[in-house]
């Protein structure tokens, strides 16, 4: 497989996609739509987290968290596939495009939009780099959550509209639990080597009993924000449907809970971004309809 491809973890790339879908479905179903702002919007989310993925990539082997140890995925760096100064250029670049595009949303819709994207990108640097990473702190959870949920979905939907509502804020909280989720299979998998390596985690910090109720918090918390938007909009029931994603996560729940080896929680983080796609998908078209 192509280092680079391993390197920008595709597979994970749907936390940014997701929002964007919802936040643009909302307000093409108010009517206050604007397609060159959506792509601008989705592109410049592609490109931020495709950015946090490499700078992850290259300052957790400058810091020595990523070892042969480590039980997910390839790291590209850490096996010596990319030399560690294009990584470090390579996400560089990315933040570069990530605020070219920001320029258009910005000229469009204000300095709001100047905020979120900085405030994006630093939190995409601070979550690996710095003496006090986000990531060590136990801090990325929360991070991910906002930035991966309402911020993404409110920002997506402002730039088209240039107004925000309590509906639209929360169903940004949606996909934001899925991408926490992900994140806490992520860190139950490495709780050892991240253990080892200082790296303070909830999952290190609380034991993986919190970090597999963590994950299944944020699923069953996710699968009801359609009834919070429902009873917000008093709109289509057809919303409702987003929450049987909840049965689509059943085999990756009972993974969570009863498997501890690399395989096969790599696998349930896989099904649960997989999972994330599916829901913004359905939210979606059910609120467009």
């Amino acid at each position: 497989m192509n280092p680079w491809f391993l390197a920008i973890r595709p597979k994970t790339l749907w936390a940014s996609v997701a929002p964007v879908l919802i936040g643009t479905a909302m307000a093409f179903g108010d009517g206050i739509g604007h397609l060159p702002s959506a792509v601008a919007a989705l592109f410049g989310a592609l490109f931020v987290q495709i950015g946090t993925n490499l700078a992850n990539d290259y300052f957790d082997h400058k810091s020595g968290v990523d070892t042969p140890e480590r039980k997910g995925p390839v790291r590209a760096t850490q096996a010596g596939l990319i030399a560690p100064w294009a990584v470090k250029w390579a996400f560089i670049l990315c933040f570069f495009a990530a605020g070219l595009i920001a320029s258009y949303l910005v000229a469009r819709a204000g300095m709001v939009v100047l905020i979120i994207g900085v405030l994006s990108v630093l939190s995409g640097l601070l979550y690996s780099a710095g003496p006090k990473p986000l990531s060590h702190l136990g801090l990325g959870d929360i991070f991910v959550l906002l930035f991966f949920g309402p911020v993404a979905v409110g920002g997506t939907y402002f730039v088209q509209s240039y107004e925000i509502d309590g509906a639209v804020i929360a169903a940004g909280f949606a996909p934001g639990l899925f991408s926490a989720a992900i994140l806490a299979v992520n860190n139950l998998r490495d709780i050892n080597t991240d253990r080892q390596a200082g790296k303070i985690t909830l999952a290190v910090r609380f034991g993986k009993g919190f970090a597999r109720i963590e994950y299944l918090v944020c699923i069953v918390l996710a699968c009801i924000v359609p009834v919070a938007v429902f009873a917000i909009t008093s709109g289509s029931r057809r919303l409702l449907l987003a929450g049987l994603v909840f049965f689509l996560l059943l085999p990756a729940i009972n993974t969570v809970f009863t498997n501890e080896d690399g395989e096969s929680l790599n696998n349930a983080l896989a099904q649960t971004s997989q999972a994330l796609f599916v829901y913004s998908l359905i939210f979606s078209l059910t609120w467009l309809l």
